[in-house]
């Protein structure tokens, strides 16, 4: 076999035939440690990956560092070329130069060479001769002990023992570091990684080819151009190179060279997998792109296939319900989504689309007052790029308007349970400026528009939206429609300090889904409401039966959000009677939840509450915690609703927190925490409270019996929440016209038995 001298020289030669880097390798240091250390436990090495992600230049990189291992030398067979499969075995040996040396056949000369060697062969390029080439590398594996071989390609060449690596594209960092080493080679004064070029590198999906046929548009367009023009990528990112591989000229080729690769059916399925957007799973893709040409059960064998092809990208991990996700690099899509009108198919498709997901959040909905309800809040917050898709298509003509109404208002427990409330506003309003001609489904976009307005503080854009969709409901007969928005109007007038009106109201509503059969989260929502109602009245012991039985039938449903809820209220009601150990263990047990359902409004109230609670103990981190609610109201968009006993709870601590500690200590723990934010401030509370509930379950050490419970400030004296002007509740029944206590404390919904086969209704 020849000696060749590899890339560098050195006193003494090693044979092969590696080609010297023509540029500096940028990045994958981690890829290029693990590729080595694959090739020394495996014999066959297959590196996969989409077009232009790198393979080829990371298979030569890694092998020229591994040469010192192989005595007999690194030897690269450069398969893209050939398209002939009879062909490669001659194309091997000519490779390893024993081309005119043998009379023998070229696979006899192989196994012959090879039999005694330590050779490193290189197969770059399989993915258009798999058959060929797998067949070949397993003889010679089999024949040759000293033998091992990277190869590269698309796609595995699934025969024993193989090892896959498959090569994902470039991180951010990396992808702006080749971008602008390449960058300079074309330019004076290189663009450095500012904004723009990161924004490129990621709209480019950091595939290492298309960073490079950028940065050789640079020598005409700048940054901000090539990023104006990249909707056009394959247009643009054609390169000049008359060196480079042919299938690497443009993006379209190397993309296309997959295409060419693929079956009919796998053609047609990469398609329709581009109306897609962010990841999805096989139930998606066995119901929009089955159909003519594609039948159902031949689905799941094409997406194999693309997989297998590095087409589309299978997910680290698991989805939610043990799902497996995929997804296709946005190059690709968009590659597919041309195929997809070329078909005149992608209306349709569209179309299919949006039905899949409005039926995806129907169920949601329907979920949401259950045991499944954090699964059910993990598969929207999974799926909602392509929640958006679905909007974004509904609402783009008055005939499909009330599809999104119905989208937009089926997905308030997301907007509003999950953190989204801007979002879910943003497409309520799009929604709700069409008509829609379908008045059941705008009466239900305006209640649910009319609930996210009130927790964001809108007061009189959500009176508007209420009390319209209560004259669309009343001229309809929607009475379904009509309990939610007296509902939504009793929260508003509670919320506002009209505590009277809120709790008739509320009454009201209660009446009205107990007549309907109405049993879901809203409905139990509306009784802690209502419990809030009596609790800011003066009225306790009301206050903590509603909440306790609103508590009680959640947690019978294996309902969480608005069982948090209910513990939010129960806090309150034993911090107002200056039970603080027991106020505390609710907050916690409340923030807990509310931070499983990443509920921005259930956690600022709930860490406004904690706050006075840990003043004695803590003044400094009290303050930060009303620094981090401050930062959770900023989210919400509200100020406390502008509620005098919301703002109460606030005031009295501040004043209590600014007398231990002083102005100046206070401010910078308040902006400490303000800083830092609601998330960093609630797994704080949470982690404290956990470890400080087991310790309280831990056996006590014999000791003097305790003293009386501190103050929540040393020296504060009496309850915060009762002491001097800011902070006092009405007078127990002042006001409320509500009867006594015995006759407010019944129950306002049927017990869970009532509706337990079938009563759950969505909203």
């Amino acid at each position: 076999m020849p000696r060749r001298t590899p890339p560098g020289g050195g006193a003494t030669p090693r044979p092969g035939n590696l080609p010297a880097e023509l540029n500096r390798f940028v990045g994958r240091s981690v890829e290029t440690v693990e590729l080595g250390g694959q090739l020394a436990s495996a014999r066959l090495v297959t590196v996969t990956g989409v077009g232009g992600v790198g393979k080829s230049r990371l298979a030569l990189h890694a092998a020229a560092r591994v040469q010192d291992r192989f005595c007999d030398g690194v030897w690269l067979a450069e398969l893209s070329w050939l398209r002939d499969g009879r062909l490669l075995d001659h194309t091997v040996a000519e490779a390893l130069g024993l081309a005119g040396s043998s009379v023998r056949p070229p696979r006899s000369a192989l196994l012959r060479q090879l039999a005694e060697r330590e050779v490193l062969l290189v197969l770059d390029g399989c993915e258009h001769l798999v058959e060929e080439c797998a067949e070949l590398t397993d003889a010679l594996l089999r024949h040759a002990p000293g033998l091992s071989v990277l190869a590269t390609g698309r796609r595995p060449l699934e025969i024993a023992g193989e090892h896959t690596f498959t090569l994902a594209p470039m991180p951010e960092d990396e992808a702006v570091e080749l971008f602008t080493e390449r960058a300079a080679a074309v330019l004076a004064e290189p663009p450095g990684p500012d904004e723009a070029v990161v924004e490129l590198c990621r709209r480019l999906d950091g595939i290492p080819l298309a960073l490079e046929l950028a940065a050789g548009r640079l020598r005409v367009l700048s940054v901000e151009q090539i990023a104006h023009r990249i909707e056009d990528r394959f247009r643009l990112l054609a390169s000049s190179s008359r060196s480079g591989l042919a299938r690497h000229q443009t993006l379209r080729t190397a993309i296309g060279w997959s295409h060419e690769l693929c079956t009919a059916r796998e053609r047609l399925l990469w398609a329709r997998l581009s109306v897609f957007a962010g990841d999805f799973d096989l139930e998606a893709v066995e119901y929009l792109c089955s159909g003519e040409a594609l039948p159902a059960d031949r689905v799941l064998s094409a997406l194999d296939e693309l997989v297998a092809q590095s087409v589309v990208v299978r997910d680290a991990g698991v989805g939610t319900e043990g799902q497996a996700r995929y997804h296709l690099l946005e190059t690709v899509r968009e590659y597919g989504a041309g195929w997809l009108e070329e078909l005149g198919e992608a209306e349709e498709l569209r179309r299919r689309h949006r039905d899949w997901y409005l039926g995806l959040a129907t169920w949601c909905e329907l979920d949401w007052f259950g045991p499944r309800q954090t699964e059910v809040a993990a598969r929207v917050e999974q799926d909602l790029p392509n929640v958006r898709l679905a909007l974004e298509h509904s609402l783009r003509s008055p005939e499909d308007a009330h599809i999104g109404q119905y989208l937009a208002a089926t997905l308030w427990f997301y907007w509003i349970g999950c953190g989204r409330l801007a979002e879910g506003q943003h497409w309520l309003d799009q929604a709700l400026a069409w008509d829609g001609g379908h008045p059941q489904t705008r009466t239900k976009a305006l209640w649910v528009s009319g609930f996210a307005s009130l927790v964001r503080g809108q007061v009189v854009k959500a009176l508007g939206l209420l009390h319209e969709c209560l004259e669309l409901s009343e001229e309809r007969g929607d009475e379904t429609a009509k309990a939610y928005a007296l509902q939504m109007l009793g929260a508003l007038a509670v919320v506002s300090d009209d505590l009277p009106r809120g709790k008739a109201l509320l009454r009201e509503s209660l009446d009205r889904f107990r007549e309907l059969g109405e049993l879901n989260a809203l409905v139990m929502l509306a009784q802690v409401e209502l419990a809030m109602a009596h609790a800011f009245d003066g009225e306790l012991e009301t206050a903590r039966t509603l909440s306790e039985e609103a508590r009680d039938v959640s947690a019978d449903s294996g309902e969480r959000w608005v069982q948090s809820y209910a513990l939010y209220l129960l806090a309150y009601v034993h911090m107002v009677r200056d039970d603080h150990p027991r106020a505390r263990e609710l907050s916690v047990e409340c923030l807990t939840i509310k931070r499983e359902f990443h509920d921005v409004l259930g956690m600022t109230i709930a860490l406004e509450h904690l706050a006075p609670l840990t003043a004695a103990e803590d003044p400094g981190r009290a303050a930060a915690m009303l620094g981090a609610a401050d930062a959770g109201w900023r989210v919400v968009g509200a100020r406390r609703f502008g509620s005098r006993h919301f703002e109460n709870i606030a005031a009295s601590c501040r004043s209590h927190l600014l007398a231990a500690l002083g102005e100046e200590a206070y401010e910078e723990a308040y902006a400490r925490g303000r800083k830092r934010g609601l998330l960093a401030a609630v797994d704080d509370a949470v982690h404290r409270g956990t470890r400080a509930g087991a310790a309280s379950r831990a056996p006590a050490a014999p000791g003097p019996a305790p003293g009386p419970a501190p103050s929540p400030v040393p020296g504060a004296g009496a309850s915060w929440a009762t002491q001097g002007s800011a902070g006092r509740l009405p007078e127990s029944g002042s006001g409320s016209g509500s009867g006594s206590a015995a006759e407010t404390a019944q129950p306002a919904v049927p017990p869970p038995t009532a509706g337990a086969d079938g009563g759950q209704q969505a909203g």
